[in-house]
């Protein structure tokens, strides 16, 4: 019995190894390839309005719904101590360094992470990847690594979008149900800021879009044959992309706090 649970562990750790080695390769790969000549604008362009504006509507939703949830809480919990006066500050701090980054690539992995995943794994499935191979078309080039750029680059835009938003909602819920000033409480925000409360959070963006269209693609180009093997690789891509943002948002916090 111990040496069958020391065997299962074993094969575990080493089918992790493995993944993470072949995650590496094909992140290397992605980027020497990506960089060289031709360089697919359209494709750039094509990813900008489906990963940077179609996300708006999601994240700005989420962004205040979890702000105006975050003041009625603050305000539940700090009233019995009457320190009701740091809400502004303690609502502003949590979106912009954890609940904005954490929650915008989550909210991005779902939506974006299965899309991929799927749209790419389909594409191997119907030998489209094989097609684009044989019309020498680099398929990292060509769908991979646009999606990868501008996932790094545009998710810190959602993030600022998110950080605004849920600000607002907390803002709303704060002045016109617990009667806070209006002045006093923009003033207190904005007084208790710092840039790098902003640019922590950005950073923070940027490496989980990174990730998000990374493993997106990966889980899409390493899916089995058939219906049921996109379907799979599809919920693979979304557990481990939200498993490796929780990661991630744990190791950056702790060398940039």
């Amino acid at each position: 019995m111990l040496i069958t649970l020391f065997e299962t562990t074993g094969r575990l750790f080493l089918s992790f190894l493995r993944s993470i080695g072949a995650v590496t390769l094909f992140s290397a790969n992605t980027i020497v390839r990506g960089f060289s000549i031709p360089f697919y604008w359209k494709q750039v362009l094509v990813q900008i309005v489906q990963i940077g504006y179609f996300s708006i509507p999601v994240v700005g939703l989420t962004a205040i719904f979890t702000g105006m949830a975050m003041a009625l809480q603050c305000y539940s919990g700090f009233a019995q101590y009457a320190a009701e006066s740091t809400i502004p500050t303690v609502v502003m701090v949590a979106m912009l360094r954890e609940l904005g980054p954490v929650l915008t690539a989550i909210m991005v992995a779902g939506r974006l992470g299965a899309s991929m995943t799927a749209e790419i794994g389909t594409m191997k499935v119907t030998e489209q990847i094989d097609a684009l191979t044989t019309l020498a078309v680099d398929p990292l080039k060509y769908l991979v690594f646009p999606r990868v750029l501008i996932g790094t680059l545009f998710v810190p835009f959602l993030v600022l979008i998110d950080d605004i938003i849920g600000i607002l909602g907390g803002y709303l819920v704060c002045v016109f149900s617990f009667g806070f000033n209006s002045s006093n409480y923009i003033y207190q925000t904005f007084s208790s800021m710092s840039s790098w409360d902003v640019i922590s959070g950005l950073i923070k963006g940027g490496c989980f879009g990174f990730m998000i269209c990374l493993l997106g693609c990966y889980c899409g180009f390493a899916s089995k044959r058939g219906a049921e093997g996109v379907g799979v690789a599809t919920t693979n891509s979304v557990v481990s992309a939200s498993i490796m943002i929780l990661f991630l948002n744990s190791i950056l916090t702790f060398l940039m706090f």
